[in-house]
């Protein structure tokens, strides 16, 4: 596996999702589609899984998680930047997603649910605002920003 591969595996997925609403009906069609029984899922699983063991993905870390911005936003990936976090049972930093965010939840130990969600995605509409919290285990997590597009705030709940 190579940042390289991750890449187009990334672009072969946003191509299916640009230019869609982030909303509830994206939530819907991305995890019967692209869900955990699906191809897309097993490998995507499996690329974040082999980065972060071969050290290009999550290579910083901050309050107990580790993170990284791998890819930032461009032509290829239809405008989005591309994040992995490692998180086991932790809340991140309060942020906003001004154009909303797409992310794509793989346990890797336990039960892991990312707000209260299972394996699978979870569609955040933009405005939307929340602390990202890893229950039940540790996860890795993709997120997708619209143009890159993240603001965290001093709050803490």
């Amino acid at each position: 596996m190579t940042p390289d591969t991750f890449r187009q595996q990334i672009a072969a997925l946003t191509l299916r999702i640009a230019g869609r609403p982030l909303d509830a009906a994206l939530d819907a069609w991305l995890n019967a589609e692209c869900g955990p029984e699906s191809a897309v899922y097993r490998e995507l699983h499996a690329s974040c899984q082999a980065g972060v063991a071969e050290g290009w993905l999550c290579q910083r870390e901050g309050g107990g998680i580790r993170y990284g911005r791998i890819f930032k936003p461009a032509d290829d990936l239809h405008g989005f930047s591309v994040d992995v976090v490692d998180m086991a049972d932790i809340a991140g930093p309060h942020h906003v997603h001004p154009e909303g965010e797409i992310d794509l939840v793989m346990p890797v130990e336990g039960e892991a649910r990312f707000d209260g969600r299972p394996a699978g995605w979870l569609v955040m509409p933009p405005g939307s605002a929340y602390r990202p919290t890893v229950s039940q285990g540790r996860a890795l997590v993709l997120y997708l920003l619209p143009n890159g597009r993240i603001d965290f705030t001093k709050e803490s709940a």
